[in-house]
């Protein structure tokens, strides 16, 4: 079962007590934006194997919305942080980056 790490309550609370919102940091098209831009958005999403950034809601609890960085293939979890973060911090950037030689945020923007 998947745990995360509240970062506003700081509660550690298993998956039945989030509800998960999707890839985080996602670049969300307002007014004027192309139909095919819209579609992207909606339907183009990453699904790697390894390093993924997710929205969750801690929903049976502080009810805020957080992000975490977490391994797909291993549910590894490498940290979280509030939602209004543009980017990771750099210690789970460094954390990751101990792990999976030759990652860097910078595939990720």
């Amino acid at each position: 079962m998947l745990t995360l790490e509240c970062p506003y309550c700081g509660v550690m609370a298993d998956e039945t007590e989030l509800t998960a919102g999707g890839e985080a940091h996602l670049k969300r098209f307002g007014p004027g934006s192309s139909d095919e831009d819209f579609e992207a958005y909606l339907f183009e999403r990453e699904n790697p194997k390894g390093v993924h950034f997710e929205r969750w809601r801690h929903s049976h609890g502080c009810g805020k919305w957080f992000h975490a960085a977490r391994n797909t293939m291993t549910l590894e979890v490498y940290g979280t942080y509030p939602a209004q973060t543009s980017e990771p911090p750099v210690e789970i950037r460094n954390k990751i980056s101990g792990i999976a030689p030759g990652w860097s945020w910078r595939l990720f923007k």
